[in-house]
């Protein structure tokens, strides 16, 4: 793969560093919104959301488009809400595991011996 194509993708994921704009991506699977929208329905000060809004736009995640004095916000492509959906269940599997794993060795303490990755 070239340099720049995965040099974009890191620097594109870093956009999905931030939670809220993970929550804004769960807000727009599917619909648009404006940003007053958004704004009652994550408790985020307008200003701030804007800002998250724009980061994702200039990323090319998301859209706009004016209606009057509103503007609605879409994501760009469906592919994005895919993949963020998929890393999403890759993860709350993941943390599924850990969850066990963490409980497993809990157990094993409170009993006195030892936990063994070798177990799993």
């Amino acid at each position: 793969m070239k340099k720049e194509v995965l040099e974009f993708h890191a620097e594109f994921c870093k956009t999905f560093s931030s939670p809220k704009r993970l929550e804004i991506m769960c807000l727009l699977k599917g619909r648009e919104m404006t940003v007053s929208d958004m704004t009652k329905k994550l408790g985020v000060p307008k200003a701030n959301m804007s800002q998250h809004l724009n980061v994702m736009r200039m990323m090319g995640i998301l859209r706009t488009r004016r209606d009057g004095t509103n503007i609605y916000y879409r994501i760009a492509n469906k592919k994005i809400a895919q993949a963020c959906s998929l890393m999403q269940n890759a993860l709350a599997h993941l943390m599924e595991g850990v969850a066990v794993i963490s409980q497993q060795k809990v157990i094993a303490t409170m009993e006195g011996g030892k936990y063994s990755d070798k177990n799993n």
